[in-house]
């Protein structure tokens, strides 16, 4: 499978293309719409949230509530756009434009981006490298999460640490209702008390804050990815899309730092063979060896920084006169750690529902199924 997302974040709308989706899986605005949803949600959040009410319209691709097997298109439309017709018309002229950027943000695109293209209005960089991208990925990624429940896997994700405050209660599948009524997408009330404080007083500051987000996917079946060529190792799929998503620095599979401290014996995960099967009792792995998932629940950790746009903004230069400036204020989040969660498993989803095609093949939902089913069966009896 293969998809390009195209859109400015004030222009009118964003547009995703999917390609290779198998024929016959079922699909609407009902599969798509909760996930955008829960990417605007989460404390901290700033006006451009209320402003969208993000939906998909779904243009080709899908009939009868099914897929084709063509292209699939999906739109997710900008409504502030209507305050920024003119600022980002596609004509020519009335340069330059209201609301141009010549004061470069640290920790933006805006310069580096600015000399790369050589744009002096730095908001042609910041209108494509903003997070506003990530809906569109969200709208794709929501449909490999459809692909995979329809295939066993179960996805989750939530807020690891905020601002330094971390989630003490351990994990557990049991708890993906708290999680979701969560606005700081924790299953510990506590955490969530001293985050929610922490917010505030950074909102207060006119300062950001990051953290890490935990995201796991069970149900996989042993063999997706490769070991015999670096570009089909799963891990290294993995953490090129987590790190394509806008603020985020790091990624480790299950407690990769925590893990590089210890003896071998005291991370590698020992087999076993019971009830007819091949078994594991711990998980130091996160479900990935050798660039290949063995069966084991995935879990992937990724580190976000503090947004980089500050209401205190930090020294800058003007790319126009060369003089000390502060960087420019655009609208924006205290804090968006919760809502990474939700992108980062649409992302990954999309990675495991590409290497489930990739591995097991089929025009359609049922012979994918059928093929995986297979597979399953063997592991079992191998």
């Amino acid at each position: 499978m293969r998809y390009l997302t195209a859109g400015e974040s004030h222009g009118p709308q964003l547009t995703a293309i999917i390609e290779g989706l198998p024929a016959q899986l079922p699909l609407g605005k009902g599969d798509i719409d909760p996930w955008l949803r829960r990417r605007q949600g989460g404390y901290g959040r700033g006006r451009r949230m209320v402003i969208e009410t993000d939906e998909a319209q779904i243009l080709s691709g899908v009939r009868a509530g099914r897929t084709t097997g063509a292209p699939v298109t999906l739109v997710v439309e900008n409504r502030d756009h209507r305050n920024w017709t003119e600022i980002m018309s596609p004509e020519p002229g009335n340069e330059p434009r209201k609301k141009a950027l010549t004061d470069a943000r640290p920790g933006h695109a805006d310069l580096t981006g600015g000399i790369k293209y050589r744009h002096k209005d730095l908001r042609d960089v910041l209108e494509r490298a903003s997070a506003r991208e990530t809906a569109a990925r969200v709208a794709v990624g929501s449909v490999a999460l459809k692909l995979l429940s329809e295939l066993g896997v179960e996805g989750a994700n939530y807020v690891a640490s905020l601002g330094g405050v971390e989630t003490r209660q351990p994990f557990s599948w049991n708890a993906l209702d708290a999680i979701e009524e969560s606005d700081l997408r924790t299953p510990d009330a506590d955490a969530a008390a001293q985050m929610r404080e922490r917010i505030d007083r950074a909102k207060k500051d006119g300062d950001t804050l990051g953290g890490i987000l935990e995201v796991r996917f069970r149900g996989l079946p042993v063999g997706l990815g490769s070991f015999v060529h670096w570009d089909r190792k799963l891990d290294g799929r993995i953490a090129q899309a987590c790190l394509s998503v806008q603020a985020m620095k790091g990624v480790e599979i299950g407690r990769a730092f925590e893990n590089a401290v210890k003896p071998g014996s005291g991370v590698h995960d020992a087999v076993y063979y019971k009830d007819g099967g091949y078994a594991r009792e711990t998980n130091s792995a996160g479900g990935l060896e050798a660039g290949m998932t063995n069966g084991e629940e995935l879990i992937v950790r990724v580190a976000m920084k503090p947004i980089a746009t500050l209401m205190k903004p930090l020294p800058t230069v003007n790319v126009l006169t060369h003089e000390a400036s502060d960087a420019a204020r655009e609208r924006s989040d205290t804090t968006a750690v919760p809502a990474a969660g939700v992108i980062l498993q649409c992302v990954i989803g999309w990675v495991l529902a590409d290497a489930l095609l990739e591995k097991f093949g089929g025009d359609t939902l049922p012979e994918l199924q059928e093929r995986l089913k297979a597979a399953r069966d063997y592991a079992r009896a191998y």
